[in-house]
């Protein structure tokens, strides 16, 4: 059960990591953007997106503290 916990984190990291990278490419040639608000639900600071508006650090401090809550769960559960 713990390794699908794990295989499941790692997942979501990797499609936050390629969506950060998409948008990232696409500000660069002026298209299309992906929304910020699912930007911000990934929660990942790897392409230093908006980092000048402070909201982006609080979602990014509270997306932490709950994959931190999550994790002592699953950890003290198993």
């Amino acid at each position: 059960m713990n390794n699908f916990w794990q295989s499941s984190l790692l997942l979501i990291n990797l499609i936050a990591f390629a969506l950060y990278g998409i948008d990232k490419a696409k500000a660069r040639m002026h298209a299309w953007r992906i929304p910020e608000r699912l930007l911000l639900t990934c929660g990942l600071l790897v392409f230093h997106h908006k980092v000048r508006k402070s909201y982006f650090y609080l979602a990014i401090f509270a997306g932490f503290i709950l994959w931190a809550a999550i994790d002592y769960l699953i950890l003290s559960f198993s």
